[in-house]
């Protein structure tokens, strides 16, 4: 096949998805618009609009579905694709193929109980607007609906009929064998979950299978072939998984770091802190690190994050002499010890998850970051005792005072961020509407504005973005629900509360499990698979929910940077364009550090909760 016939399928998907994109980026307008309408009803006029959630979580659910459907097209969803680049070239093929149809497998298994979950939901009316349910949970369906088309089409004009065929006959014939032997398949009770929701899941990850599928494959395998539950609870638990109100602030956080990155505010507070503390021995690595600290507080997002930092720093720590790997391996350790600084969209998640407080969370993230900050700085205090200072002077403090004044409008939204929410002022979805807000008007104003065009490329990206992460939350509830209902987990529960050591050894545990989980699974879905299973577990043995989930997506982001699994890793290494071979060796100094921080995190609470 040629070059350009390859492309063809590819285009024609692409203008069938132009009415999707302006309808997702339609309904990201709807859900800023509702909640901001709330906002001002609520605290100005002390009239709250009680049918305004109901619109914010039916266009919530539509907006996830199509953002999926787009993140197919783009191949946004998150996979683990280093097993697969290791494998043999002339295998590669038939894996990728094998993948493709596997995911097609799931996506064919959803949609009849998708449709049937709909048409159940008609009995179900909203509170405020009494309208059936069945209009939001359609989304569910037309959404898998979309991504088999896509996945379909790409598949059949992209992969060799061969490799093709071979991959239905094994997918088929998989699936033929465990339904025939479902019956001694029942009979091995707790070894199913090995089974579907461990080896399944694993195979399906070194094969390349995006995570969300993953678990989606496993989840319902292990019902279809193990149980006799119904296919429609993967449907269920995914609308439960998928749809919570604490929720909306994911994409708009995703939408807030990509108007940071567009307007240049994230480079004002870059410049404001050069001007500040470029001068000194080790400055530009405290500037990178401080940036991170701070521009954390507005995005939520690390790739954000590291794609408007390294750029604004990068080319003067190399003319001081800094070798391009230390900088990479900063800049990743960097944005692993930020993502407890609030807005993280990871701790949104787990608040909603465990049912912890995510006010407590916010307050609690900040002192945490300070201690990995510091960690980092005294390590890169030593690593930088030879950089050439000849030619560096200290800004005068005109120009100080400056580069203040040019940041100042972005220095007050994560101030804005963790006040408001930790405070308890208002709820995170709330302030994400807020600061989305102000960082736009701001930007137009002061950064440079930005075009009509680059707005709606942005709400479509953030609708791509959001749909990937939502997907992951939906599938990876069905499978903690799968795994919770097999009773393995009071099994596992006894086990960790009668370890020698109590405490001290589940501590351990924990910090072991999500380390690795950390570098398999990204970190959000460890935490959706997990934190139902281990928090009671916690709680049991009287551990603070702040501190054990300081302690849980420390962790987590530490194993997301460890080589040579890490998803971070390579997302630094590619935005820093350096070999990850190169950067490997140089990255473990600071990963020690980071483990350092996190020890004296889960020995000291008090660290966790004195903010509180």
């Amino acid at each position: 096949m040629t070059a350009q016939a390859a492309h063809q399928p590819i285009r024609l998907i692409s203008r069938c998805l132009k009415p999707l994109e302006f309808i997702s980026a339609l309904l990201l307008v709807v859900i800023i618009t509702m909640l901001f309408i709330g906002v001002v009803a609520r605290y100005i006029f002390s009239v709250p609009i009680v049918w305004i959630d109901e619109v914010v979580s039916l266009s919530f659910l539509w907006l996830a579905m199509l953002g999926t459907a787009i993140a197919m097209h783009r191949n946004e969803h998150l996979r683990l694709s280093l097993f697969l680049e290791m494998m043999p070239k002339k295998i590669q093929g038939f894996v990728h193929a094998l993948a493709l149809v596997s995911i097609a497998a799931f996506l064919v298994a959803l949609i009849h109980p998708a449709v049937i979950y709909a048409q159940e939901e008609w009995f179900v009316k909203s509170p405020a607007l009494n309208i059936p349910n069945t209009y939001r949970v359609s989304a569910l369906a037309l959404g898998n609906l979309a991504m088999l088309g896509i996945l379909v089409t790409y598949a059949a004009q992209t992969v060799s009929k061969r490799n093709l065929i071979g991959a239905l006959i094994v997918v088929c014939g998989v699936a033929a064998a465990c339904w025939l032997g479902s019956a001694n398949l029942i009979d091995l009770g707790l070894y199913n979950i090995l089974l579907f929701l461990v080896i399944l899941v694993a195979l399906c990850l070194i094969a390349g299978v995006p995570i969300a599928f993953c678990f989606g494959l496993g989840a319902i395998s292990y019902l279809a072939f193990a149980t006799t539950v119904p296919l429609m609870v993967v449907i269920g638990r995914m609308d439960e998984g998928m749809s919570s109100l604490i929720l909306v602030s994911v994409p708009i956080f995703v939408l807030l770091g990509c108007v940071l990155d567009a307007t240049g505010m994230g480079k004002a507070i870059v410049d404001f802190l050069a001007s500040l503390l470029g001068h000194i021995k080790a400055g530009m690595s405290y500037v990178l690190l401080g940036s991170l600290f701070i521009v954390s507080g507005i995005s939520g997002s690390k790739v954000s994050d590291m794609a408007t930092i390294a750029p604004a720093l990068f080319p003067e720590m190399k003319r001081r002499g800094h070798k391009p790997k230390e900088m990479i391996a900063l800049l990743a350790t960097g944005a692993a010890m930020a993502d407890t600084v609030p807005p993280s969209i990871v701790l949104i998640v787990l608040g909603s998850v465990a049912g912890v407080s995510i006010a407590g969370l916010f307050q609690s993230g900040v002192v945490i970051a300070m201690v990995l900050l510091i960690a980092l700085a005294i390590l890169a205090r030593w690593k930088a005792r030879h950089e050439i200072m000849d030619q560096v002077k200290r800004a005068s403090w005109t120009i100080i005072g400056r580069a203040l004044l040019i940041a100042a409008p972005a220095l007050v939204l994560p101030f804005l961020i963790r006040s408001a929410v930790g405070g308890g002022v208002a709820t995170a979805t709330e302030v994400s509407t807020i600061a989305v807000l102000y960082a736009m008007i701001i930007g137009q104003v002061l950064y440079g504005g930005l075009g009509w065009r680059k707005v709606y490329d942005m709400l479509v990206e953030t609708a791509a973005l959001s749909g990937a992460i939502l997907l992951i939350l939906g599938t990876a509830s069905a499978m903690a629900w799968a795994i919770t209902q097999s009773g393995v987990v009071q099994s596992l529960s006894h086990f960790l509360t009668t370890l020698p050591g109590g405490v001290v050894s589940f501590m351990i545990v924990t910090i072991l499990i999500f380390l690795i989980l950390g570098c398999l699974l990204e970190g959000l879905p460890a935490i959706l698979i997990l934190a139902p299973i281990m928090f009671p577990i916690a709680r049991k043995l009287g551990i603070h929910d702040i501190h054990y989930s300081m302690v849980v997506v420390t962790a987590m982001n530490i194993g997301l940077m460890m080589p040579p699994i890490g998803i971070g890793f390579f997302v630094a290494c590619r935005i820093g364009n350096t070999s990850p071979d190169e950067v490997m060796g140089a990255i473990w100094p600071y990963i020690m550090a980071l483990i350092a921080g996190l020890v004296i995190i889960a020995a000291v609470p008090w660290l966790s909760t004195v903010a509180l």
